[in-house]
């Protein structure tokens, strides 16, 4: 249980993602781009925080090669209830989310969706690799390969550094 899956893709650019409303993403097109990967749901403890910290990590660089995937994801408690389409309106809404929310997702188990094996084939987490709750965080480096993991407790901005440097402006 929770051991790192064998994962062949190098890159999370290699991946297709669904958005919340089915419609396939092709990841290849945030080449270039730092990622900041998260499970997100509506009812959890984080979320205000997370969603609101997000937001405001997005306004100050989407502009300098920075972009949010937010994934969302029903494995903890129930915390993302609805559909796609309503985490999507949520984020949108009541935190001003201008970035990509995905179709929910699997993060652990079997049926966990491709890119979550992919990350976490590349950052294990502490004692075993597989995600432990809600607003797990992967900072992805512009060829795709994952610099960093970072757990619920860390909050996005105390992030801000890692992304300033992977972004070049360290």
């Amino acid at each position: 249980m929770g051991g790192i899956p064998s994962v062949e893709q190098k890159s999370i650019h290699e991946f297709t993602a669904k958005d919340a409303k089915g419609k396939d993403v092709d990841l290849s097109i945030y080449k270039g781009k730092v990622l900041l990967v998260v499970n997100v749901a509506s009812k959890c403890g984080f979320t205000n925080s997370n969603y609101t910290q997000l937001t405001e990590l997005y306004s100050k660089y989407k502009d300098r090669g920075f972009e949010i995937l937010a994934f969302p994801c029903n494995q903890f408690l129930n915390q993302e209830p609805g559909s796609s389409e309503d985490a999507e309106q949520f984020a949108c809404t009541r935190f001003k989310a201008e970035y990509p929310i995905f179709q929910k997702v699997k993060v652990n188990g079997k049926d966990a969706a491709p890119v979550y094996k992919f990350l976490k084939a590349s950052k294990g987490g502490f004692l075993w690799s597989s995600i432990k709750w809600n607003f797990t965080k992967f900072l992805v480096n512009k060829d795709g390969q994952v610099i960093r993991r970072y757990g619920t407790s860390t909050s996005p901005l105390a992030i801000e550094a890692d992304i300033q440097k992977a972004l070049g402006e360290v």
